[in-house]
């Protein structure tokens, strides 16, 4: 079974106030507060250089911040580095595997790393080899691995602890279409079993599909939240699609509803090539209003329907950029081969054990 929280966590898996980070005169975080409920996904939005590895960076240790406060499985992520380390998984932007070791030496040294006995390492690591599809290269070198299977391996090393939290910065991104559900099966999988997950992603269907609820974050700060369908209600509410009966009777019907003066209804336009008339609505007592209105001037209507802004449009109105899933660029220094971060605020090693690699 995944780790569950200690018993100081509460409901929250997650707790960030206010946190500020600097890189010189960029302000790569400015006054961040989120939560994340116990057992759920939270999607992290934004465009480059808006912040979420930054983010992710600090609460997972590995650098600090300048002001602010983080919780994490009820530990402080300043005053209980140790212990938090225990409890969660990351997977960032860069593979953090030794290249040298085969993929089951990896897991397996990871596994006894975090004080699984040995014939429990070997078995977890096994799993995840099945998993992610690495069981035939499982004896290989990482370093003869290709990038989608350099990139399993990292997400199959992150989580053989059964972290209660895991950190997951851009975890898909170049990975082919059937490793990319892989990925999300698994995340699902760890879920259910109680996990929580913090994703910071670009991919939009990616974050419809994970997420329970999103954040938006922008230069430093969080300029929305909520579920994806709040999200999308704050950005132009929803279209009220209809199919008229009689193809013929489209512009007709439109020009009834823009004449009708409904209350909230702006108007309505048709789509020539969808052969619908499109309503913009707020409520159901519009859609309501709409759909009585033509049935009371004898319109047949063959199909209606509404459609919510997608996730791409949402992200475009509250940031003014379009998503691109390319690497960020908040970060001054980049994790160097095995995940610590190369620059002054390299998280303090674990010198405390020798661990055997042959497996």
């Amino acid at each position: 079974m995944t780790t569950r929280l200690t018993d100081n966590g509460g409901t929250a898996a997650v707790e960030v106030r206010g946190l500020v980070k600097h890189y010189g005169s960029t302000k790569a975080l400015d006054g961040v507060d989120l939560e994340v409920r116990q057992g759920t996904v939270l999607g992290v939005l934004g465009p480059n250089g808006a912040g979420k590895t930054t983010l992710v960076r600090v609460l997972s240790t590995l650098i600090r911040p300048d002001a602010g406060t983080a919780r994490v499985a009820g530990y402080d992520v300043l005053q209980q580095p140790r212990q938090l380390r225990r409890v969660i998984g990351l997977t960032g932007q860069y593979a953090s595997v030794d290249e040298k070791l085969s993929g089951r030496e990896n897991l397996y040294m990871i596994g006894r790393l975090l004080d699984l006995p040995r014939k429990d390492a070997r078995a977890r690591a096994d799993e995840l080899l099945e998993r992610f599809s690495l069981t035939e290269a499982a004896r290989r070198p990482a370093m003869q691995y290709s990038g989608g299977m350099r990139r399993r391996l990292d997400l199959a090393a992150s989580m053989i602890g059964r972290p209660a939290v895991l950190y997951l910065d851009e975890p898909t991104t170049g990975l082919d279409p059937r490793t990319r559900n892989e990925v999300w099966e698994e995340v699902q999988r760890m879920v259910a079993e109680g996990a929580t997950v913090l994703l910071t992603t670009q991919y939009m269907e990616e974050a419809e599909q994970l997420a329970h609820e999103l954040t938006v974050v922008d230069r430093g700060r969080v300029i929305a939240e909520g579920k994806v369908a709040e999200l999308k209600a704050k950005v132009g509410g929803r279209t009220l699609r209809i199919r008229p009966a009689d193809p013929g009777e489209a512009a007709a019907m439109a020009e009834a509803i823009g004449q009708a003066g409904l209350d909230g209804v702006a108007g309505a336009h048709v789509d020539s090539a969808e052969g619908l008339v499109s309503v913009p609505i707020l409520s159901d007592e519009q859609l309501t209003a709409v759909v009585g209105l033509l049935g009371g001037r004898g319109f047949g209507i063959a199909h209606i329907d509404t459609h919510l802004p997608s996730l791409d449009e949402v992200f475009l109105a509250l940031t003014g950029r379009q998503p691109a899933p390319e690497e960020p660029t908040d970060e001054a220094a980049r994790p160097s081969r095995g995940g610590q971060p190369a620059g002054p605020d390299r998280a303090e090693p674990n010198n405390e054990k020798n661990v055997e690699v042959a497996v």
